[in-house]
């Protein structure tokens, strides 16, 4: 198995924040700008998308459930303004596991991503002390 690796796509000022403590739980955070090649994102358990604004969702949500073998990856989005429950019902029709607000707590974060990718055997991954020490039982 190897280690749970998440694109982090559009950071924003908070990317500092969120990415770091992803990493202090063990996650291996990838940043990135724009959405990169197909065949780079299915190397990937996770994909966070920073969204301007709603009305992107269903465009951005079924250009990225199309790109081949991205399977049943955990795709989240990170909405800047307050989210409404409306919202959150219109991400997960979008073909998004979860949509939270871009102030939520990286353990949220982290938690979404592991709810999400649990009931799937083939995308089973580590999480690594960053010390690269196994604490003692």
């Amino acid at each position: 198995m190897n280690q749970c690796s998440i694109l982090y796509v559009k950071p924003g000022p908070r990317e500092e924040v969120h990415a770091k403590a992803l990493r202090a739980l063990g996650f291996a955070v990838d940043l990135a700008e724009d959405l990169p090649p197909a065949d780079k994102l299915t190397a990937y358990h996770a994909v966070i998308v920073r969204v301007n604004g709603p009305r992107s969702l269903p465009t951005l949500g079924a250009r990225l459930r199309a790109v081949p073998r991205f399977g049943r990856r955990v795709l989240i989005a990170l909405l800047n303004d307050t989210l409404t429950e409306g919202q959150t019902r219109e991400a997960a029709m979008c073909g998004f596991d979860g949509a939270l607000a871009v102030t939520c707590s990286p353990r949220d974060l982290a938690a979404t991503i592991l709810r999400g990718l649990r009931p799937y055997p083939e995308y089973r991954c580590l999480l690594r002390n960053p010390s690269g020490r196994r604490k003692a039982a």
